[in-house]
């Protein structure tokens, strides 16, 4: 798979652009800080707590797209011409295969990025891209889930088109409480 895909959301009139890429090394100290936050922490299963957490962290989003099936893109607020892109978020493609017709999407974002539409307009650029790149493989819906009590996570699949289709039960060690599962078909 090609890990030097870059993906980009345009500038909004009060939010600038997003560039989305794979992740990379030079990311581990921000991955182990995001994860720090508590808000996000009750939301994620993996948590990596220090420098070699992180690496191994790093090293899964890699070996995703090295096999294929994870696609997993760090997401960077643009910033001045003078000032490297800010990570405000991560969005993944999971669960991608040639000839299977549906793939989930997942998201996070940093807590100073949350609120201002980042990861709703970070997931809208990843479900164009997957559907663009994956559709003549058979992709026709992507999926999305997120623990029912996760009323952002609702506002985020909604604002992005993703629709609501059902509860899914808890499923205890994975999933400890119930799931919301939102889809979006490609367009015909």
């Amino acid at each position: 798979m090609n890990t030097s895909v870059m993906l980009h959301a345009a500038a909004t009139p009060t939010a600038p652009a997003l560039v989305l890429r794979p992740w990379c090394l030079e990311d581990v100290d921000a991955v182990v800080e995001a994860y720090r936050d508590p808000t996000l922490g009750r939301w994620t299963s993996s948590r990596p707590e220090n420098e070699a957490g992180g690496v191994e962290w790093i090293q899964a989003q890699q070996r995703g797209w090295a096999v294929g099936d994870q696609l997993g893109f760090a997401v960077l607020e643009a910033q001045s011409d003078t000032t490297a892109p800010q990570l405000v978020g991560n969005v993944v493609l999971k669960d991608v295969a040639p000839g299977k017709p549906s793939a989930e999407a997942g998201y996070w974002t940093l807590a100073h990025a949350r609120g201002r539409g980042i990861a709703s307009r970070a997931l809208e650029t990843l479900t164009t891209w997957a559907f663009e790149t994956f559709r003549a493989e058979g992709l026709d819906v992507m999926e999305l889930l997120h623990q029912a009590d996760n009323v952002a996570s609702c506002r985020v699949a909604q604002k992005s088109r993703f629709e609501f289709a059902r509860t899914l039960p808890a499923a205890p060690p994975l999933y400890p409480l119930d799931s919301h599962l939102h889809l979006r078909h490609a367009s015909p």
